[in-house]
Formats: structure tokens, sequence, C-alpha cells
């Protein structure tokens, strides 16, 4: 099981707790998680990765072990405290402004 933690905002949209556990077929990557997350909660899709391109939202992060993984591929492997549920994914809503 993969453990997703979701900001606020999508929880409710999604009408989820904080923290969701998912079955991830094959490879666990960004994608993989992704997909596994909107097949459980359509209503998530478009607002996490554009509806287009697939590509992560400006506006939103994802985090594991510590790590900013938002700018890795998104077909690379997850650390394997995540593969295991030993370490949650997280998607984080960024914030912006001065």
């Amino acid at each position: 099981m993969i453990r997703v933690v979701l900001p606020a905002h999508l929880r409710v949209l999604a009408h989820a707790g904080a923290e969701v556990e998912l079955d991830v077929d094959g490879e666990v990557t960004q994608n993989s998680v992704l997909d596994a997350l909107e097949e459980r909660y359509p209503m998530l899709r478009g607002t996490i990765r554009d509806h287009g391109t697939g590509r992560r939202r400006a506006f939103i992060r994802f985090y594991a072990c510590e790590d900013d993984l938002s700018h890795d591929p998104p077909d690379a492997p997850l650390p394997d405290a995540v593969v295991s549920g030993a370490e949650p994914f997280l998607v984080v809503g960024a914030m912006a402004g001065g």
C-alpha cells in the first residue's frame, strides 16, 4: 500500500481523509501513484496534473522522505520507504505571493 497525504483543499474535493492508501500496480513512480489516485478519486483529475499534458501543475509540489521530488522525472522510481509504506508520498499546495 502506498500512503498519500493530500492538502486540505484536495481532501475536501475528494471527500477523503488527510492520508489515503492506494494499491499501485507495477513500478511505483509519481505517475503511477497519481494514476491510482485519480482512478480512485476521479474528481481530482486535472487538479494535480494538467489534463492535456499530464504535467504537474505549477503550484503543486511532491515530497517524500524529506526530499522535494517535484522536478524529478515523473516516471522515476519513488524511494523504497514510500514503496514499502513506511513513508508517505506528499502532495503539497505551494504558496506564492509577497
